[in-house]
C-alpha cells in the first residue's frame, strides 16, 4: 500500500512542476508580447491558421487548377505574414 501512495505523491509533484512550468511560459510570453501590437499579433495568428488550412486543402486537392490557386494563395499568405512580422 505504501508503494501506491508514493506513486500518487510522485504524480502530484510532477503535476505541480508542470503547472509551474506552464505559468513561467505564460509569464515569458506576456513579457515578450508587451511591446507587440495586439492587433498585429492577432492578424499574424489568423494568417497562420489560414496557411494551415490552405496547406491542408492543397494536400488533398487533385485538380491542377485548384492546386495552382492554393499555391498562389499560400504565397500571398506567406508574403503578408512576412510583412506583418517585419
Amino acid at each position: 500500500m505504501g508503494d501506491a501512495g508514493e506513486g500518487l505523491v510522485d504524480a502530484e509533484s510532477r503535476l505541480a512542476e508542470r503547472m509551474e512550468e506552464r505559468e513561467e511560459e505564460k509569464r515569458k510570453a506576456r513579457q515578450a508580447g508587451k511591446g507587440a501590437d495586439p492587433e498585429r499579433v492577432r492578424q499574424v495568428e489568423s494568417l497562420k491558421l489560414a496557411r494551415t488550412e490552405m496547406q491542408r486543402q492543397l494536400d488533398l486537392s487533385t485538380h491542377p487548377a485548384r492546386k495552382q490557386q492554393l499555391t498562389q494563395a499560400l504565397a500571398e499568405i506567406e508574403k503578408r505574414i512576412k510583412q506583418l512580422s517585419a
